[in-house]
């Protein structure tokens, strides 16, 4: 697929005017959460919602990271999700989760998101009413 880059603006959920845009957030499709750094979430206010969540790396190891809840914007799109607390060496990374709360896919040849269209939804079903005997 080739790697790309976009910018990307958090926002603490419970303080909308602290925010940070962060230039050159990896989208990686391989990667469930978003990471962002542990700096930029601290000064922003977000706060720590899941300690020690543990994650294995491509690698194979095994690390723990805290986790908390921030409003995500890039290009147009915007959701709401978990974003993992990253330390120094862990990467910026946009994850899977936070494309799909977007709406979004990737446009592997023209390397930038698009709109997936519309969102899936459950339609209720008429079901008879079964009856105890």
């Amino acid at each position: 697929m080739g790697i790309f880059r976009v910018s990307c603006t958090i926002q603490n959920v419970a303080a909308p005017s602290k925010s940070v845009t962060l230039k050159q957030l990896v989208v990686d499709t391989g990667s469930e959460f978003t990471w962002i750094p542990r700096e930029e979430l601290e000064r922003i206010g977000v706060g720590v919602r899941k300690k020690n969540v543990p994650f294995v790396m491509a690698n194979g190891a095994t690390i723990t990271r805290d986790v908390g809840y921030a409003v995500l914007r890039t290009n147009g799109f915007e959701t709401v999700d978990e974003v993992v607390f990253a330390q120094p060496d862990d990467m910026k990374l946009l994850g899977s989760r936070t494309l799909e709360g977007f709406g979004a896919t990737v446009d592997a040849r023209k390397k930038r998101l698009v709109a997936s269209g519309p969102q899936l939804a459950a339609q209720a079903a008429r079901m008879p009413i079964m009856k105890d005997k």
